[in-house]
């Protein structure tokens, strides 16, 4: 073979390999080899976590009463009334001095043993208890927004990405993405 030949087909096969490379059109388009982030929104949820909270509080009891209806102050306050009442008048009016003074004495007699009936308390210290919701946040992922070759879209990733995501083929080259 000559030289010129061979320079022939040299430039043969160079022409072939540039017209293919133009026709698919690699020649003059590179493919990004990054995607650009637009937007990184992480994901969360709150988990509500029950649990007791205890307090000691006092509380006050009465005691049990014996004598629910106060008979017996009503008794003893009729009979010290009716003592003092007859102190006082004479001949009839004695008599109604002492029963006025038994009425009035077992009124107050009643009232004194309601009050301290009343009073009788102790006191004892309880646990009360409600239960409280403790919230916690948890980041699930990231939905981040890319633009590649002119193309918007959106992938959660497991973690938050720089300001590009690398490209390869064409595709995002995710080794964290969850869908």
């Amino acid at each position: 073979m000559n030289k010129s030949m061979l320079a022939g087909v040299g430039i043969g096969i160079a022409s072939a390999l540039a017209l293919s490379a133009a026709a698919s059109g690699s020649l003059f388009t590179s493919e990004p080899q990054f995607a650009e982030v637009l937007a990184s929104k992480p994901v969360t949820e709150t988990i509500k976590t029950p649990r007791q909270e205890c307090r000691n509080v006092t509380v006050t009891h009465r005691k049990p009463v014996q004598d629910e209806h106060k008979i017996l102050g009503t008794v003893v306050g009729a009979a010290l009334g009716g003592v003092v009442g007859h102190q006082f008048g004479g001949g009839s009016g004695k008599k109604v001095a002492t029963a006025a003074g038994a009425v009035a004495g077992g009124y107050a007699g009643n009232q004194v043993q309601g009050n301290m009936q009343a009073g009788d308390t102790y006191t004892t210290q309880e646990q009360r208890c409600k239960t409280v919701q403790d919230s916690s946040t948890r980041t699930l992922g990231y939905d981040v927004t890319y633009r590649l070759a002119g193309q918007e879209g959106v992938i959660r990733m497991e973690k938050q990405p720089g300001p590009t995501i690398p490209v390869k083929d064409g595709k995002l080259v995710l080794s964290n993405a969850q869908g």
